[in-house]
């Protein structure tokens, strides 16, 4: 016999007489020794081999020897000692053997589900109601902006007429004085020193005095006819002072937009006052213009025999290109499909990973990379890169904060926010949401002038697009071009692919870069000098026909050169050339028809660029080449993320965590907006926990290690799946913003920090179902801190599948890392291997907190069964709190691989 411990019911045997045996323990007395009596249990091992031991569930046992019924209100599981109280709103009847707290996992439910729907419904009305108030400052912005200028008007009006009636009165004095001069006897004048003498001179002082203060006044209104002094008059606003704030003075909203308003109707005055300069040309504007618009730094970017050839297929995407471009100008790209255009574009903002550039670049006059002038240089995409969940005014808005200079004030800032909106047509739409796929926003062209706005309010030097017109309507293509007239007239350079622009359109450019099949320069010059310099060539431009249209016509083959000039197309790129004097590879001259080969060696360059002729290889050869081409590539790609120029563009841009702080403000608006998804998930995590805390009942074997392994299972699933929108929706936003100088390291924090809110709220919501529905003898609070760090491990994890992979690739690993990763963890004394894998994974040290968790509320006579189940699966009772270190160090160090992905890697 043994002492039987705590929560043990092991009263005296009784004998019986019929078999021998001690009855319940089924032993027998030793035989030949009457005096012997039946004692107490002789055996205590688990609860699977010796159930008889422990003290039955519906009764608690005070002492070994005593079992007492649990009253109701009250409930005893097994091998409880004392009954324990019920929750107030449990159900708990005589004999209950655990409490019914589902009430309170409705409870909870009913308390989450109102205060999602709140959120869900007041999150767009919290945005709606601030940008209803930003709305009506600007409203009453433009007003006040709009009586100031009517009342300047009228105010100009009252000048010119009391200038007018001044002349008149001065006419009529001087005519009035001359007369009565005229008539005056010499006699008639006193001699100097006496009265009559004083009494003329101070006449004729105050007539000269008289004369001299009118003409002052009539000199003032003509030298500065803005001036308000000497009359008594109140423009615009009666509270205005006299000296108005400027923008660095300016705090609230109104003054700001107020300020911005009035700048921009100075600009359009002056801009009708200089209504009759041409387009070409940098217009060189008085010093009123100087105090309105900042000058800007210049850059014109000059290249030389620019070839590019593709690495591994010695394929040329671009040949001997030579040319400028220039500040002030806007230079128009084109040519028929594959004749490099996009190429070129690359090419000049020095972006051509995985290919090969020979020639040379200059900036300025100096060799040098231009990507140390990018926080300066604007890049329009073909695509339309824009947040779908942003207004008009929030992109733009977000696009200049980041990138214009960190000490410009918020004022100028929105001056030129304002202005681009001015200048785009945009003011209809400025509060309307983008829009996207799904959901419906602003049209197709306005979407095209908010993705070329994104890059005018960052005040560019040089200004990059590619295709900005395509998708818009002649109307809207004149209006986008006009803008960026507006920028050329302040020295940004601007260079753009155009696809069979109207004459209209034509017309407006500065210069033209013609390209043909192959990346070969068929003209590049002033747009006015075209038509003559193919008319030279036998070209003749037919009646009404539209230049570019003609022209691309007869790069593409639809069009046939006249044959009497003896001039086929591959000739036209040698042709300008040789008319500027640039050097011409001997292949190229090879085509020339009448012109021999050592003519054209003996003063036009050498064959140094000539293609050369691929030998044939075996199989496993050009297998060799295109692995070696793939990895080169791959280098050129990381080489191009992670290398950095030095800072060239004497521009400061705001810090890393101030960016921080402007995109932790536009992710907010955006999860708010997208709300529903939000809502989705967790209803889906509710769910989860309903079905799997109802299905898995509690084991007091295994203390729940079902119901927990189930649970690691589904809720690194479903955030594992919800996360990868982290991400994997925003990769082209990332790339163009990055590509622009914003901060990597701000967008990422920005982004983890607003999955916080997830990583909190989530495993309270499924607890609120699984807990309450499973009810383990484990607190709530340890369940929620493994839930915790279990999903801010999983969603760092999933942050390196979103940035690595296409979407359904991740959405894969997802579902079958953490099956796979369980499996291993749960397989036991299987192999040295297995377990030492098993100790590297997640699974296995969330499902050890949760086992030990549990564990530890089960003692006395619950002692053997909890240490062979905890030493059968390798768990141990100490190693609680290291498990939540090991969740939380993965998902640190998971985060830390997946920002170095980002910015390493380029995925689509």
């Amino acid at each position: 016999m043994i002492p039987c411990p705590l929560g043990a019911y092991c009263p005296l045997a009784k004998l019986n007489t019929s078999t021998g045996v001690c009855d319940p323990y089924n032993y027998q007395l030793p035989p030949g020794n009457p005096d012997h009596k039946c004692g107490g249990a002789d055996t205590w091992a688990d609860v699977m081999s010796s159930a008889d031991v422990f003290c039955s569930g519906g009764s608690y046992c005070p002492s070994t020897i005593e079992k007492v019924p649990c009253s109701k209100g009250y409930y005893c599981r097994t091998g409880s000692t004392s009954q324990l109280t019920c929750f107030q709103f449990a159900t708990c009847n005589p004999k209950s053997t655990n409490q019914n707290i589902t009430a309170y996992g409705i409870m909870l439910f009913a308390g989450l589900g109102f205060l999602i729907v709140i959120i869900y419904n007041w999150s767009d009305q919290v945005i709606a109601t601030r940008e209803k108030k930003k709305e009506l400052s600007r409203e009453k912005a433009v007003q006040s902006v709009r009586e100031t200028a009517q009342a300047r008007e009228k105010w100009t009006s009252a000048k010119e007429i009391a200038k007018k009636h001044a002349i008149e009165l001065h006419t009529s004095l001087s005519r009035t004085f001359s007369r009565k001069k005229s008539q005056k006897q010499p006699a008639s004048q006193g001699k100097p020193g006496t009265d009559a003498g004083l009494s003329t001179s101070t006449s004729q002082q105050s007539k000269k005095k008289e004369k001299g203060n009118l003409t002052k006044i009539l000199h003032e209104m003509e030298d500065n006819p803005e001036s308000h002094e000497g009359f008594n008059i109140n423009i615009g606003d009666k509270q205005s002072k006299k000296n108005p704030p400027k923008g660095k003075e300016l705090h609230t909203q109104s003054q700001i937009y107020r300020y911005a308003y009035g700048q921009i109707e100075k600009e359009k005055a002056l801009q009708e006052q200089h209504k009759h300069l041409t387009f070409s040309g940098v217009i060189s504007l008085d010093n009123e213009v100087d105090s309105i618009i900042r000058k800007r730094l210049t850059i014109e970017v000059a290249f030389k025999d620019l070839t590019i050839t593709l690495k591994g297929k010695n394929k040329h995407l671009m040949r001997c290109v030579t040319g400028k471009l220039s500040p002030g100008r806007v230079s128009a790209v084109m040519g028929p499909s594959g004749a490099g255009k996009t190429t070129f574009l690359s090419a000049v903002t020095g972006k051509a990973p995985g290919c090969t550039m020979t020639g040379s670049v200059q900036i300025n006059g100096k060799e040098g990379s231009i990507q140390a002038y990018k926080k300066i240089i604007g890049f329009v995409p073909q695509d339309d890169i824009v947040h779908g969940n942003l207004t008009v005014a929030e992109n733009l808005w977000f696009s200049a904060i980041c990138r214009l200079a960190a000490d410009l004030p918020k004022p100028e800032k929105v001056l030129v926010v304002e202005r681009v909106i001015e200048s785009l047509g945009l003011q209809a739409v400025r509060d309307s949401l983008v829009g996207t796929v799904e959901k419906r926003g602003i049209s197709g062209g306005q979407k095209k002038r908010v993705n070329v706005g994104l890059e005018m309010v960052m005040e560019p030097s040089l200004l990059i697009l590619d295709e900005p017109t395509s998708g818009l309507d002649s109307s809207s293509s004149q209006l986008l071009l006009r803008a960026l007239r507006r920028e050329a007239l302040e020295g940004v350079n601007i260079c753009m692919v155009v696809h069979q622009p109207s004459y209209t359109l034509y017309r407006m450019f500065d210069d033209l870069i013609l390209l043909a099949k192959g990346g070969l320069t068929v003209y590049h010059g002033p747009v006015k000098k075209a038509e003559e310099y193919f008319a030279g060539l036998g070209i003749n431009l037919p009646d009404r026909a539209n230049p570019p249209d003609y022209y691309i016509d007869i790069l593409e083959g639809i069009i046939k050169l006249n044959t009497d000039t003896g001039l086929t197309v591959k000739q036209l790129p040698v042709r300008w050339m040789l008319h500027n004097g640039y050097p011409v590879p001997m292949d190229m001259l090879n085509s020339m028809e009448g012109m021999s080969a050592q003519s054209g060696g003996s003063g036009h360059g050498d064959d140094s660029t000539h293609s050369t002729e691929l030998t044939p290889n075996s199989f496993a050869g050009e297998l060799w080449q295109d692995v070696k081409c793939s990895v080169e590539k791959k280098m050129d790609h990381v080489q191009h993320n992670i290398l950095t120029s030095a800072d060239l563009s004497q521009r400061k841009t705001p810090g890393v965590f101030t960016q921080y702080r402007y995109y932790l403000g536009r992710l907010g608006k955006q999860r708010l907006r997208d709300f529903r998804t939000q809502v989705v998930d967790y209803l889906i995590l509710l769910l989860a926990g309903l079905c799997l805390g109802t299905l898995a009942e509690v084991s007091d074997e295994t203390f729940g290690a079902m119901g927990y392994t189930y649970t690691v299972i589904g809720v690194s699933l479903l955030c594992k799946i919800a996360a990868l929108r982290t991400f994997g929706l925003d990769k082209l936003h990332y790339r163009r913003e990055r590509s622009s100088g914003m901060s990597s390291l701000a967008y990422f924090l920005a982004k983890d920090t607003t999955d916080h809110f997830n990583t909190i709220i989530k495993p309270l919501v499924y607890l609120s179902m699984f807990y309450f529905f499973n009810n383990p003898r484990s607190t709530i609070t340890d369940n929620y801190f493994v839930l915790l760090c279990l999903v801010y491990c999983v969603t760092g994890i999933s942050y390196i599948f979103s940035i690595l992979f296409e979407q359904g690739q991740a959405q894969l690993w997802s579902v079958l890392l953490p099956v796979v990763l369980t499996l291993i963890a749960t397989q036991g004394n299987d192999g040295d291997v297995v377990n030492f894998i098993g100790d590297f994974c997640y699974t296995k040290w969330a499902l050890e907190a949760f086992v030990v968790s549990n564990a530890k509320m089960y003692s006395g006579v619950w002692l053997i069964t909890r240490c062979g189940s905890l030493l059968q699966n390798g768990y141990d009772l100490k190693n609680f709190r290291p498990c939540l270190i090991y969740l939380v160090a993965t998902g640190v160090l998971s985060r830390i691989v997946a920002f170095i992905c980002m910015v390493t890697f380029k995925r689509r």
